[in-house]
Formats: structure tokens, sequence, C-alpha cells
């Protein structure tokens, strides 16, 4: 029986097929019966996270958004004002915030108010970033419905985590 008749009998009969080794380099290839089989056990990719950073700094935003993207496999939307912040977060409706509290023009709180103003932003969870907060600022923070407040200088390698232990966003997705 030629190499195509057994491949055939094989493939009707539900087996794996083998193709024959090419003399030359002695690979074979196996094909599984059914093109679904090969793909059984590959975990699915988790679910891609947006986040919108909002960030008078460039080093600050870049560095954030090299780590959310290379560690976590999320999409990142920067913004450097909170006019430019709150724009983006109604037109690109990102899964949460990371926003600086000290900026100049428009700061942090003020931001967050607006956005909680707005009905197409009330409801995105954000976070504050910040050099340093006092306890009566985290206090009113809270009151102000911030979801966390993650402290400069951060850890690239851990900030994802942070993100997601402080929104209850499970690993996976």
């Amino acid at each position: 029986m030629g190499w195509d008749r057994s491949h055939q009998s094989l493939k009707d009969s539900g087996e794996r097929c083998r193709e024959p080794a090419n003399r030359a380099s002695g690979f074979a290839i196996t094909t599984p019966r059914d093109p679904y089989d090969a793909a059984v056990n590959v975990k699915p990719r988790a679910m891609t996270r947006r986040i919108l950073i909002i960030d008078d700094e460039d080093d600050i935003r870049q560095v954030a958004a090299m780590s959310l993207e290379t560690i976590a496999g999320w999409d990142v939307i920067l913004a450097n004002s909170g006019k430019q912040g709150i724009e983006r977060a109604s037109k690109e409706q990102p899964d949460a915030i990371l926003l600086d509290v000290m900026m100049p023009e428009m700061d942090g709180p003020t931001t967050l108010l607006k956005l909680k103003a707005n009905g197409q932003t009330a409801n995105i969870p954000v976070l504050l970033l910040t050099a340093k907060v006092q306890g009566p600022d985290q206090r009113r923070f809270a009151e102000m419905g911030v979801a966390a407040i993650l402290f400069k200088p951060f850890d690239p390698l851990t900030l994802a985590r942070q993100i997601s232990a402080a929104l209850g966003w499970r690993e996976d997705g």
C-alpha cells in the first residue's frame, strides 16, 4: 500500500497520521486527526486590559506604560494632562485610570472630580499615583471615590499586580 493510501486509511480511522521521514533531513511530521486536537491543552490568552495613564512627567508615563505593556500585556493609553486625560477617558473607555496627583493646570483631585461628574467616565476606577500622601489626604481621596492610592517611586515589575489587586482583577483576566 503506497503512502497516500495508508495516510488516507489512517485519517479515515481517526488515528494520528505520521508523514514519513524525509530521508535527507530525518524529520517526520505528526499531524493530529482533527486540527482542534492540537489546541486542546492550550491555555486561552487572558483578557487584555486597557489602562489610561495620566501624568505630566514623560519618564513616569513611559516607565509605567512599558511595565504594563511588557509584563501584563495590557493596552496603554497615555495623557500628559488632566484635560487630555478626561478627553481620552471619554473617547477610549479604559478599564481603569492611573492618575498622578501633582500636575500643573489641573491637578489629580480636580481631574478625578471631573471624571466622576462625567456620565461617560464616572464608573471607570481611578487609582491615584503620588509621591507623598498624608493621612488626611488619604481620607479625602477615599471620600472622592478613588479605587486605590499607589506610591511613587513604584516598582515597574509589580505595578500590574498592584493595580490588579487594588481592583480585584484576577491574574488571568
